[in-house]
């Protein structure tokens, strides 16, 4: 990020002193913050009063609360001003256009569908079967996950369980919908690789794909698919995986979630370590180039908790995020401040 977003030198020291505490509390092999590092753990207290008496009034957002409801929040209290839809919602993904449709998913029983609400409120438009829904930056598309839903008392059916997991890519203005499947039909990977998050690049044409672990807390990825070119969304042409890189452990760390940036670089959770029994050590909140090496470390996250429902505000100068239920801002890459819980899904809006 230009060094001109970030915070003057007395927040930039504040904030150095502070990182250098939650590393050394929590002891787990952080790499030496690059030159524009400004950042601290989302639990310091100290931190988090220090930024608020400088921050700066985020963006208009909207949330999907744990009770399912979508609801616009105050930027300056994190607070719910507006019910969109009162029940049924799912996270932890809602998207929003840059002409105000709130694209979201509702669950149906065992079923997922993905719907559209002006945010101002209005009448809800159906579009598909599916889930995760991330609308393009420019509105003309719509990228979504179709795959079996594993909420408590859904059992897949079936005995290709593997051919019923696709991403889904609609043209909006004519419902021109490309099917990208998981792997080609009769091959098999295995493991179904559900898919996680979806974010769009700035370009329209490429989209970062978050790929959940299959078992044991093994397998994450973050794939970045060409559109133009890819045919399923696993592997294959048109498809690149972006390798985790730096400290602790890059070979059993995993990126648990990545959205693009306009810069075109990614906004990711990274987190170590893989395997069975699960037992992570590690949560950073970075943002790193197409290649995964590190540009910028937004925060320390907390060891214990999921950090999830990324995403980049349309100019680039704030992020958010949701450690467990607790939403995140961070102004220009600064120390992210808490300013609402009780969530399982926000975006921008």
């Amino acid at each position: 990020m230009p060094a001109a977003r970030y915070r003057s030198a007395a927040v930039a020291l504040a904030g150095a002193i502070a990182v250098a505490a939650a590393l050394t509390a929590c002891g787990n092999g952080n790499p030496s913050p690059s030159p524009t590092v400004t950042v601290t753990q989302g639990a310091s207290s100290s931190s988090s009063a220090s930024a608020s008496a400088v921050a700066a009034t985020p963006p208009a957002m909207v949330a999907v609360t744990q009770g399912g409801a979508l609801v616009t929040l105050d930027p300056a209290t994190g607070s719910a001003v507006r019910t969109l839809v009162p029940s049924h919602v799912v996270g932890d993904q809602v998207s929003v256009s840059s002409g105000g449709l709130v694209y979201f998913a509702v669950r149906r029983g065992c079923q997922t569908e993905v719907e559209a609400i002006p945010v101002a409120g209005g009448a809800v438009t159906t579009f598909a079967a599916g889930s995760l829904p991330a609308v393009s930056p420019d509105g003309t598309k719509l990228a979504y996950a179709q795959q079996p839903t594993l909420a408590v008392g859904c059992v897949p059916q079936g005995s290709d369980l593997v051919g019923r997991y696709h991403l889904d890519i609609r043209t909006l203005n004519s419902g021109a919908t490309v099917k990208l499947p998981l792997v080609a039909p009769g091959q098999s990977s295995g493991l179904p690789y559900a898919i996680s998050h979806l974010s769009w690049a700035a370009d329209n044409d490429h989209l970062a794909v978050s790929i959940a672990a299959p078992q044991d807390n093994e397998g994450w990825n973050l794939n970045v698919l060409d559109t133009a070119h890819a045919q399923y969304y696993l592997s294959g042409p048109g498809v690149v995986s972006v390798p985790v890189t730096g400290s602790p452990a890059p070979q059993q760390s995993y990126w648990r979630e990545g959205v693009y940036m306009p810069n075109g670089n990614l906004f990711v959770s990274r987190a170590c370590c893989g395997g069975f029994p699960v037992h992570n050590t590690s949560r950073l909140m970075w943002e790193v180039a197409s290649n995964g090496t590190l540009v910028h470390q937004v925060a320390i996250g907390f060891v214990n908790l999921d950090h999830v429902s990324l995403d980049v505000s349309s100019d680039g100068n704030w992020l958010l995020y949701l450690a467990a239920h607790d939403l995140y801002v961070s102004d220009g890459g600064a120390t992210p401040r808490k300013i609402a819980s009780g969530l399982v899904a926000a975006a921008w809006g």
